[in-house]
């Protein structure tokens, strides 16, 4: 009898073990509803980051590098560099300038999904001239704005809508000069400000959390002064 309450007691503690571990994950598992501002770079290095790009046997350090304060991108070989964790409900804020020429690059929001260039997700252009349009990246997804209208693009799993431009004329600086984007997501919508100035808005958007990514995407960029804070 005694062996038989051991036995009982024993899978009684088990059974607690397993619960708390899987609430732990469930709760690990959640998006991060940012309730201060989180500095998502340190300044330092890329702690909270990983780096990738297209070529396995790349080291993607010498894409992406930290100097004077800033991360540094040489563009080359296309990627990405991404949050481990994935966020929603959010202001998110990053600036960025091109120290030699104009280029291509990106910041991606609600990534999901396998590392891969490019991975699933809501792309906020930064083309020079462009920054402001937006891009869907992979199958399965899609907003109000760009059901009727969108179309492949050629050379990739892009889908691009005609109705992605953004609103206004560029409110970029000029080249050298740092630029602020600020991306609010909240619920399904996703509204983008360059310097300030409102360019794009998708609504009913069908994905709404994931994680955040700056591209590498063929010309030399820089970042700086990366964060998310609360919606208030």
């Amino acid at each position: 009898m005694k062996r038989f309450f051991i036995a009982i007691a024993a899978l009684v503690a088990m059974s607690m073990l397993l619960s708390s571990q899987t609430w732990a994950q469930t709760e690990n598992d959640k998006p991060i509803v940012p309730k201060e501002k989180i500095m998502l770079w340190n300044g330092r290095d890329f702690t909270g980051w990983k780096l990738f790009t297209r070529e396995p046997e790349h080291d993607v350090t010498k894409t992406w590098s930290v100097a004077d304060g800033v991360v540094r991108c040489v563009g080359k070989p296309a990627g990405y560099m991404r949050t481990e964790k994935d966020y929603a409900d959010y202001l998110f804020h990053v600036e960025w300038r091109w120290p030699e020429k104009g280029g291509n690059s990106g910041a991606l929001v609600h990534m999901s999904g396998p590392d891969k260039v490019w991975p699933k997700s809501l792309e906020c252009q930064l083309a020079s001239g462009n920054a402001g349009d937006f891009w869907l990246i992979g199958e399965g997804q899609k907003y109000l704005e760009n059901i009727e209208t969108a179309e492949h693009a050629k050379g990739g799993d892009r889908v691009r809508s005609r109705r992605v431009r953004k609103l206004k004329d560029s409110s970029e600086k000029p080249i050298g000069q740092w630029n602020a984007y600020d991306i609010i997501c909240k619920d399904d919508w996703v509204v983008v400000l360059v310097n300030g100035v409102l360019q794009n808005i998708a609504t009913k958007s069908s994905i709404t959390s994931g994680k955040i990514c700056l591209q590498s995407e063929g010309a030399p960029v820089e970042f700086r002064n990366i964060y998310v804070e609360p919606l208030e």
